[in-house]
């Protein structure tokens, strides 16, 4: 079966699949007329119909070669399935249409992702589907790196401080106590010679126990109880914080997003471990975003093991004032090293929102909030810099293997879904439609000084001179940016009319996406 064959089969079982999920739903309605509820609901049917397929489509959910493995299928069924209902539902909310059941709307998506992990799964097993089998697999591997390959390239991973190991025979049996001799030699690698100064060993997740420390200031404190345990963790690394003098160091450690999955998933057999990662996935990872669901999730987790990202472990670090140093797998657990440099910045507390306000620089140098639909996981915004110190830029000028960004997050770029909320902005008369884009302080610092002073003369605009002459890296960036402003200063109008026109065919023709 070709390639055209197959999506053709695949829109076909997709569109069975849903069709009965929402037979289903209708069917078990409490008191329900049947003919009634299809009668009504037909038109949001439609719609969802229409709106799952093509999302499923972009995605590559219904591509061959494309779902390479479970891991793949899981991904793309939960990404595609989570954007299709939420456009289905802000479309109804913009036409005020509120007579739909929610239990039908929600169910029907619920019901057709559960077949399709299952259909789906199913059909990789009788094609014993190994990845090598896919011309595809090496592609997607290069452009996708694992976590685990991420953190050992980074510069500092495991390499202990200068100087020799010279902890004091108490820290080494405490470490050992706690967690073996492999574990501490491991751990020992990443601290090194830091630990000759006044070092607190715990095992906690109270801050109690970290005020109760019984000196003022320490030059190493370690945390051997994963993070995911701590119910008010930044109040937690905040007393860290305190507790620490200047430039001294904090290792914790915590199970990562990645981590967990990998663990649920070699936990039970293949198929059984999708079913059961789907409902922790929805409970572990959705209850707690969702305030109607808040509660329920604190009385099923008691807040305990929560579920992590990389990215957040490290944002929440340098939130609470903590320069991130090392990073390594030990074991189960990924251990960071944090080194404090200052205090502590606000928590934002809307950290789990799916519309965020990002700061950028705007015109006259004023700070300017664009706002968009969250792509990256929570506290990502502190490590910006981080990242760019890891792995610098990639060709167009965006940050490379940026681990900031959700699965999800990524397909909302890739349709530029994410940028819609950015016409708030230029409703309230901030950003144009064609312009320089606007900067975050951290990207904007990597201009030349006579370029940073020239932009921001100019108000920025929502599609940027970029995707007209698709430069390749930074320097070609700033190139770009001048000749738009240039022309600008000589035709406005006419420049601008220009900009767009060559910024949609490149987007529609060449595929220019944001990254």
């Amino acid at each position: 079966m070709n390639k055209s064959s197959f999506r053709v089969f695949s829109v076909f079982v997709d569109i069975i699949i849903l069709a009965a999920s929402f037979l289903i739903m209708v069917w078990i309605k409490p008191d329900a007329v049947v003919k009634s509820y299809i009668a009504s609901h037909t038109p949001f049917f439609a719609v969802l119909m229409v709106i799952w397929i093509a999302v499923s489509i972009l995605n590559g959910k219904l591509n061959r070669g494309e779902v390479v493995d479970y891991a793949v299928l899981a991904k793309k069924v939960f990404a595609s399935n989570i954007i299709s209902i939420a456009i289905a539902a802000l479309l109804m909310y913009s036409i005020r249409d509120y007579d739909f059941s929610r239990t039908i709307v929600l169910g029907t998506a619920i019901v057709a992702t559960v077949l399709e992990l299952i259909s789906g799964s199913a059909f990789l097993a009788y094609k014993k589907a190994a990845v090598h089998d896919y011309e595809e697999y090496e592609k997607y591997r290069e452009y996708t790196p694992s976590e685990y390959d991420l953190v050992k390239d980074t510069a500092g991973n495991a390499k202990s401080h200068e100087g020799a190991i010279n902890a004091h025979p108490n820290i080494l049996k405490a470490l050992k106590d706690e967690c073996g001799p492999a574990k501490t030699e491991a751990i020992l690698q990443i601290a090194g010679s830091s630990l000759a100064g006044q070092t607190a060993v715990l095992s906690t997740t109270a801050i109690f126990n970290i005020n109760g420390l019984p000196h003022d200031n320490y030059n190493y404190i370690i945390n051997l109880h994963k993070i995911n345990d701590i119910k008010r963790l930044d109040d937690f690394l905040d007393t860290v914080n305190k507790k620490l003098s200047d430039r001294s160091y904090f290792m914790c450690c915590v199970e990562t997003k990645d981590q967990r999955k990998q663990r649920i998933l070699k936990k039970f057999p293949p198929l059984l471990n999708y079913i059961y990662y789907s409902f922790d996935f929805v409970i572990k990872r959705i209850f707690p975003k969702l305030k109607s669901t808040r509660g329920l999730y604190s009385l099923l987790t008691r807040d305990e093991n929560s579920v992590i990202s990389r990215a957040e472990a490290l944002g929440r670090l340098s939130r609470a004032g903590f320069k991130i140093k090392q990073e390594s797998f030990i074991e189960n657990l990924l251990f960071i090293e944090a080194c404090k440099y200052g205090a502590p910045l606000d928590v934002n507390r809307n950290n789990y929102g799916p519309l965020i306000a990002l700061p950028r620089i705007g015109k006259d140098g004023q700070i300017l909030n664009v706002y968009k639909l969250r792509t990256m996981h929570p506290y990502s915004e502190y490590i910006q810099d981080y990242v760019y110190r890891l792995h610098n830029l990639q060709d167009g000028g965006k940050f490379r293997h940026d681990f900031r960004i959700t699965s999800w997050g990524a397909f909302c770029r890739k349709i530029w879904l994410d940028e819609l909320p950015m016409f708030i902005n230029f409703f309230k008369g901030d950003m144009k439609l064609v312009g320089v884009r606007p900067l975050s302080r951290q990207y904007f610092s990597l201009y030349k000084p006579a370029v940073q002073a020239r932009r921001i003369k100019y108000k920025p605009g929502l599609i940027p001179p970029f995707y007209a002459d698709m430069p390749a890296n930074i320097e070609a960036i700033q190139v770009s940016e001048l000749k738009y402003l240039d022309a600008y200063d000589k035709h406005p109008f006419k420049t601008d009319v220009e900009y767009f026109f060559r910024s949609v065919w490149n987007i529609a023709i060449h595929k220019a996406r944001s990254n």
